[in-house]
């Protein structure tokens, strides 16, 4: 047996396909929408218990941790809808072919960049950071 060569590729040489990519983080960003799901109860919990309550959550949420996590949820749940809709498009039966993939790979990945920098910017315009 020859020494000196990897059996298989490792890290440092082998190349993630975009596609990859974009499939282990639509299974991440379920994960984060799951618990921004449950912040968004956690608000509505609030509101029912009273403006004392309200506003533990509000400062929580306007606290610099709650902005860097209501972003990062924003750009999860852009990148899952729009890969969602990616895969509605697979299932039809289309984009199979390997630039097709790449292609639409990209497009989910800047769609969600530019939605959330429109989403964010409004609200960065209209002084809304937070809830």
């Amino acid at each position: 047996m020859k020494q000196g060569r990897p059996l298989s590729p490792h890290l440092q040489i082998y190349r993630w396909p975009l596609a990859m990519v974009i499939s282990i983080l639509h299974r991440f960003t379920g994960v984060v929408l799951a618990v921004g799901a449950l912040l968004l109860v956690i608000v509505l919990v609030s509101v029912a218990a009273g403006p004392a309550a309200y506003e533990v959550v509000r400062i929580l949420v306007s606290s610099l941790f709650g902005q860097i996590f209501l972003v990062l949820w924003t750009v999860a749940l852009f990148m899952h809808l729009f890969n969602g809709v990616r895969h509605l498009v697979f299932d039809a039966g289309y984009g199979f072919g390997i630039d097709a993939t790449r292609n639409s790979g990209i497009l989910v990945i800047v769609a969600t960049l530019l939605l959330t920098v429109v989403v964010w910017s409004v609200a960065w315009l209209n002084g809304r950071f937070w809830i």
